[in-house]
């Protein structure tokens, strides 16, 4: 046999790999993975992809050998395993290649598997992970996980396919400095190991109702063998009696009251239950029936990536009582808001919300009750003032709004939707207790959903901007007057919140002033965002909109990790000459301009006298060597 073929010894030498190294593997694999994909199928994925590494005999070789930096525990056919892991968990990330044609084993029906929840900085770090690609995910794991260094992770990602192992790392570096360098001990805990998981039902009335008893009896039986054969799976046999449990009011969670104040966790886990019926156990019972077996006739929405599962486990309580003549019940998972009305004489409702990784702001409030035209907000315990302002009014002082004792808010006006007018767009302002935090305040909207939306704002270079802070300041309510009406192709979008980036100043040609380029960022529940880029010159008055020059949707654009952006627009001054300009963030180094225009800048800013209809192609060069793209329309 050919020296460059795999030998049967080859393969015997991977798979004692797989069986020796497999928590470690699939730890790797259940990384890389998109988080999008939701970490019951990750953890199954994880595994399929890990037992399908082992190679054939006769594959070839790759060139050379890897250096491995675990000693005796990885030769190589550790090295060889863990490169076919990777591969086949890179191929998800734009659902390409052979690993998205079969299906993974091991399969399991009827069960969801996940593993165990972390704490506060398990969390963040999983939405940062989310927020970058597999690659990213892939050169951490390889340090941390495996153990290598900058060079060698870098040869393994590059034979894994990456197209550009040097970014990635870059990319991750930034990612780990980021953490507090405690991404390695983070990675490690059993938030992010799918060897050790626990076991849940999936929706076990629905599935009644679509399948015989027979095939539920057998399917069930089926799925309880495969989670038998995993760690923790012993757990599976009691996950129906979990199920009941959980339809039980007498079972519910309840926070007491004075919790929130002394907890390090500060999210929707801290509130109290509220509500002069938050003790009708006849009113929870039916709450939590529908909610387990919808009628058929019964409303339900959803935000984009939630779950309308049954509860696996009893939920926590938060609200019970009566809203404008509609019975409400919100209760709360750990993952999800589940809003339960029943207006009388009609069909209930159902509306389930993402909240993963809520915090201060982005768990400080939610709506209650919906009219037209009107909402009410149920506000946290830790809100201890709210107010209401037009965003397209700026210099208009907030007006105090009245609070019932059960933390239910007087009726707000919502912001306008697509196709009519934007004349206003109210906003609360919320003002966290001085209990907890530094008596600060920040504002929501609403976008149509159970959840409001956080709105941020970083100021541009020149005012020494930092980070991002709450957009309660003067600088900050103006430059969301001229972008708010933008908010209404959000709706109903999943948005978490949206930072306003005004990421750089611009002289005008002819003394025609100051324009500002501004970048609007909306981050979901579920991870993607998307960005838009604003060109806002000199305004004749507050709210007059700026043009929307450049668009990113699924991107990191104008977030922590993807802190460079550019775009361009046409403008006309007032003697109707046309100029090109273009302006980019701080480490933009120069512009260079190719097409039907012909220019280049040693400055993040760039303006050219150019006809209105001349074709561009705008680049950007960094400080750091890289190059970037301006954003298109």
């Amino acid at each position: 046999m050919p020296m460059d073929e795999r030998t049967r010894a080859d393969v015997e030498r991977a798979e004692a790999a797989i069986v020796e190294h497999y928590p470690r593997l699939v730890r790797l694999a259940y990384l890389v993975l998109p988080p999008s994909m939701g970490r019951h199928r990750k953890v199954l994925t994880a595994h399929g992809l890990v037992q399908r590494a082992l190679p054939r005999p006769g594959l070839r070789r790759p060139a050379g050998a890897l250096p491995a930096q675990r000693g005796a525990d990885a030769g190589s056919g550790y090295d060889l395993v863990r490169r076919r892991t990777l591969e086949l968990a890179l191929a998800y990330e734009n659902r390409q290649g052979l690993a998205v044609l079969l299906p993974p084993v091991p399969f399991v029906w009827g069960l969801r598997l996940f593993p165990r929840a972390g704490g506060a900085d398990e969390l963040a770090l999983d939405q940062a992970l989310s927020a970058v690609p597999a690659p990213v995910r892939a050169a951490l794991g390889l340090w941390h996980l495996e153990g290598l260094d900058a060079e060698v992770a870098r040869a393994v990602l590059e034979r894994a396919g990456v197209a550009d192992p040097d970014a990635a790392q870059r990319a991750a570096g930034q990612l780990d400095r980021q953490t507090g360098a405690r991404a390695g001990a983070l990675l490690n805990s059993g938030e992010f190991d799918p060897c050790t998981v626990q076991a849940r039902p999936t929706d076990l009335l629905r599935r009644r109702q679509r399948v015989r008893a027979v095939a539920v009896m057998a399917v069930v039986l089926a799925a309880g063998a495969v989670a038998l054969a995993l760690p923790g799976g012993a757990k599976g046999d009691r996950a129906a009696t979990a199920a009941q449990q959980a339809q039980d009011p007498g079972r519910l969670l309840r926070t007491p009251n004075e919790q929130w104040a002394k907890t390090s966790r500060v999210d929707f886990t801290a509130w109290p239950p509220r509500g002069r019926e938050a003790g009708n156990k006849e009113l929870l019972a039916r709450a939590l029936r529908v909610w387990a077996a919808p009628p058929a006739d019964a409303r339900i929405t959803t935000t984009p990536g939630t779950s309308t599962r049954p509860p696996a486990e009893p939920p926590r309580l938060l609200y019970a009582g009566l809203i404008d003549n509609v019975m409400v019940v919100v209760f709360h998972d750990g993952e999800r808001l589940v809003r339960y009305a029943e207006p009388e004489g009609a069909t209930p409702t159902l509306h389930f919300a993402r909240v993963d990784n809520a915090d201060l702001t982005s768990g400080a409030g939610l709506v209650i009750g919906r009219g037209n035209g009107w909402m009410r907000y149920l506000i946290a315990p830790w809100v201890s003032d709210v107010a209401t302002r037009d965003l397209l009014a700026p210099d208009t002082p907030p007006h105090g709004l009245h609070l019932a004792p059960d933390g239910v808010t007087d009726r707000i006006a919502t912001p306008p939707e697509m196709g009519g007018t934007c004349g206003h767009w109210p906003v609360a302002e919320f003002r966290s207790s001085p209990r907890i935090d530094d008596d600060r305040s920040f504002l929501v909207t609403d976008l149509g959903e159970l959840a409001p939306v956080h709105l941020t704002y970083l100021p541009p270079p020149s005012a020494g901007g930092a980070g991002s802070g709450e957009a309660t300041g003067p600088a900050a309510l103006h430059s969301w007057a001229r972008t708010a009406c933008t908010l209404r192709s959000l709706r109903g979008t999943g948005v978490r919140s949206v930072n306003s980036w005004a990421y750089a100043q611009q002289t005008l040609p002819e003394n025609a002033g100051t324009a500002t380029w501004v970048c609007n960022r909306a981050d979901t529940w579920r991870g993607p965002g998307r960005a838009m880029v604003q060109f806002q010159p000199p305004a004749g008055g507050p709210g007059d909109p700026g043009r929307i020059t450049g668009r990113a949707v699924d991107t990191a654009v104008c977030s922590r990790f993807g802190r460079h952006v550019l775009s361009d627009v046409h403008w006309q001054a007032k003697s109707g000459k046309w100029y090109l300009l273009a302006a980019g963030s701080s480490q933009v180094g120069g512009i260079d301009v190719t097409g039907g225009v012909r220019a280049t800048a040693e400055a993040p800013t760039l303006a050219v006298p150019a006809p209105k209809e001349a074709p561009a192609q705008v680049a950007g060069r960094l400080r750091d060597g890289g190059s970037l793209h301006a954003l298109r329309p």
